[in-house]
């Protein structure tokens, strides 16, 4: 048992979803969305946590992490639990944040997604992009579409991930996992690889460059369905941030590209819940029709609000939409919805509400 097992014991007991640790400080978990210190444990000395660092890192790694500063790798606990692991460097020294990641794969309806993400598994090919800041359950979102998918549907599915988090058995669909370091050299290189390899569905875990993002746009105009994150909060941001990836020379080649390919995006975060006792997710969601392509290409993302206010009998919704919705059903408080809302000035008018 390896020594930082007893701080994941302690997570875990606490129904939390990370541990932070930093040199100087004490572990701290996060618990439903906030951050409590660990009871009784000192502040981690540069020996200390860099032997609980250390011991379940394997040599590559280690020196990966002395000479870069950053190293992403997956931890098993034996078969209790999985963990997400991303080691940095810091203004006090060594730090490190772990995401449990859940045993088992969720379906969409224990996560409480919206029907029309079923729509995507109809897909045969595009472009779909969730989106949303760190934390904010984008991989449950994906794990829960390629696990529906994968029980209904026959597809041949690549997931390219740095580290390979939920990890799916072949059902209807044969799915391949492959690893950034250890199975290909980077994201780009897993795609083109992919793209050779008879394959219907890809999951791009990150599209972090502007190369990947171009060869998943061409995959997706070329017939794959593929599926990709951003680390945007809207709709609108979202196209935006596609865009302004390239220079400008290549921004029209670009516009036409994703608005052909583009079918859907989903951009989510998660807020706590009124009783303290969960996390609720909030959903933006742009489907694609027919007015989608030509605002793309013009660059009005300002218009994608209309869309989305005209689509609504599609299942599209207004990020903001979604959170009164679930203060409207008590799930979460006004407070809440208002840190996470895009016009606070809907979510400020009520009587106690603090700003």
């Amino acid at each position: 048992m390896a020594a930082i097992d007893t701080l994941f014991e302690i997570l875990i007991d606490k129904n939390g979803s990370d541990l932070h640790l930093a040199q100087g400080q004490p572990p701290k978990c996060r618990v439903h969305g906030e951050l409590e210190v660990v009871d009784d444990y000192p502040a981690l000395t540069e020996e200390k946590i860099t032997s609980l660092l250390k011991e379940i890192a394997d040599k590559q790694k280690w020196e990966k992490y002395l000479s870069s500063g950053d190293c992403d790798f997956a931890y098993s606990m034996g078969t209790k639990a999985r963990f997400r692991a991303n080691y940095l460097r810091q203004a006090h020294g060594f730090g490190a944040v772990f995401r449990v990641i859940p045993s088992k794969v969720l379906t969409l309806e224990q996560v409480d997604a919206p029907e029309v993400f079923k729509l995507f598994a109809a897909l045969k090919s595009g472009l779909v992009l969730v989106t949303g800041p760190t934390g904010s359950g984008k991989s449950t979102t994906l794990a829960a579409i390629i696990d529906y998918i994968n029980s209904n549907f026959e597809k041949k599915i690549i997931t390219i991930e740095e580290p390979v988090e939920f990890v799916h058995q072949s059902k209807k669909s044969v799915i391949v996992h492959r690893e950034v370091g250890l199975d290909t050299i980077s994201f780009m290189s897993g795609l083109q690889g992919a793209l050779k390899s008879d394959v219907n569905i890809v999951l791009v875990g990150e599209m972090r460059d502007r190369e990947t993002i171009e060869l998943a746009l061409t995959a997706a105009e070329s017939g794959v369905l593929v599926f990709g994150t951003l680390h945007t909060n809207s709709a609108g941001k979202t196209i935006d941030r596609v865009i302004d990836s390239f220079p400008a020379q290549k921004k029209n080649q670009i516009r036409t590209q994703l608005s052909n390919s583009l079918k859907a995006v989903v951009a989510q975060q998660l807020l706590r819940s009124a009783d303290g006792t969960r996390r609720y997710a909030a959903f933006e969601i742009l489907l694609y029709t027919t007015a989608l392509p030509p605002v793309i290409r013009a660059g009005e993302t300002s218009k994608i609000a209309s869309i989305l206010q005209t689509g609504r009998q599609l299942g599209m919704i207004a990020m903001d939409d979604y959170l009164m919705g679930l203060v409207q059903e008590g799930k979460v408080t006004m407070e809440a919805a208002y840190m996470k809302a895009i016009d606070k000035s809907r979510f400020s008018g009520e009587p106690g509400t603090k700003k």
